[in-house]
């Protein structure tokens, strides 16, 4: 995560060098600092705003909250990366001002949240890519298919021990892939992580219903395998093994360099393999990329000038954020959509 502490710290400077600049321009106002939004005065802030949830999402938010708390040193702002349906529970229940996800809310935690009286407002933040990996070493595989993924790490897949004991639903679902007969060292997000449900989502849930699967095994993977809601531990599983398999959020990947070796996907069996990479996940083009989202509690909101101030300075920086955290940007389309609909929550 070296990589990641370096972005961090060089767009922190930026920040800060952007701060200073202003603050000497600003000598005529009466207040010494610029103001943001709907928010207070920058600099005059105080209180402790709680984020939680999505392990994917938490580098941006500890970056912009370090910066936040650089020009804000009354306010404390506390970043934790349980897992996106933690941070929904915490969310639902009211326990935290802002719910960071990389996934959607879903219908249950939108009922549990109208039970606990919390209403909100959804800003999507950037987008990420599932990269997924194998170690560096493993050279018999290049690219995966959906048909293949399914095949390996879907529910069907449930003690297989090689990558070739998949090879026979592989083939019913029309793949061609050669699976090679090596130790099947397989590593991933736990259930407890958006990262775990939008791959499920995008790669194996339709699958598994054409397949006729029972309902409850619709939304789920094998779960014989090495889990984890700590994304460096992941990749760490990852180097561990030269016929491992496994997947995390494109940043962590990227992050980790020749550590790992990310894979190609195809949508289709025998398809066209698309890489990850910040363009291919921008247009769109990699099967598995997603959007990222904060979820911020409208009555909080409305009770902390701490809490809409860190909202609003988030949201000014937000490209630099997600890009010095290594994810992807949205277009200013997007984001000037996010911002009205934080200014119109």
């Amino acid at each position: 995560m070296q990589a990641f502490k370096q972005r961090r710290w060089a767009w922190l400077a930026v920040i800060l060098a952007i701060g200073l600049t202003a603050a000497a321009c600003g000598g005529d106002d009466d207040d010494d600092s610029s103001s943001s939004g709907d928010g207070e005065s920058s600099g005059d802030l105080s209180g402790e705003i709680n984020v939680s949830g999505s392990s994917t999402v938490e580098p941006i938010s500890v970056a912009a909250g370090e910066a936040f708390m650089e020009a804000n040193p009354d306010v404390i702002v506390n970043v934790e990366g349980p897992g996106t349906g933690d941070g929904f529970e915490q969310f639902c229940a009211g326990d935290i001002d802002i719910s960071d996800a990389s996934r959607p809310i879903d219908d249950e935690e939108v009922a549990a949240c109208e039970e606990g009286g919390i209403e909100y407002v959804e800003l999507q933040i950037a987008y990420d890519g599932i990269t997924v990996m194998t170690n560096p070493n493993n050279s018999a595989v290049e690219c995966l298919s959906f048909a293949d993924l399914y095949a390996l790490i879907g529910p069907e897949a449930q003690g297989f021990s090689t990558w070739a004991d998949g090879t026979e639903i592989a083939s019913e679902l029309g793949s061609s892939t050669a699976l090679p007969d090596a130790p099947l060292d397989l590593t991933g997000p736990g259930t407890e992580s958006g990262t775990y449900d939008s791959f499920i989502e995008l790669a194996l849930s339709g699958i598994a219903e054409e397949r006729g699967l029972p309902e409850d095994q619709i939304e789920t993977t094998r779960d014989d395998y090495e889990s984890s809601a700590d994304d460096n531990t992941i990749i760490t599983n990852i180097e561990a093994s030269d016929s491992s398999l496994g997947w995390v959020g494109f940043a962590f990947a990227e992050a980790a360099g020749d550590q790992v070796k990310e894979l190609g996907v195809s949508a289709d069996p025998n398809g066209t393999c698309v890489e990850p990479s910040a363009d291919t996940i921008s247009a769109g083009d990699y099967p598995l990329s997603r959007p990222l989202f904060l979820y911020v509690n409208k009555a909080k909101a409305d009770e902390s000038d701490a809490l809409v101030g860190f909202v609003d300075f988030y949201l000014d920086g937000v490209d630099g954020f997600v890009e010095g955290e290594g994810y992807v940007t949205m277009p200013d389309d997007q984001v000037q959509a996010t911002v009205a609909a934080w200014e119109g929550r």
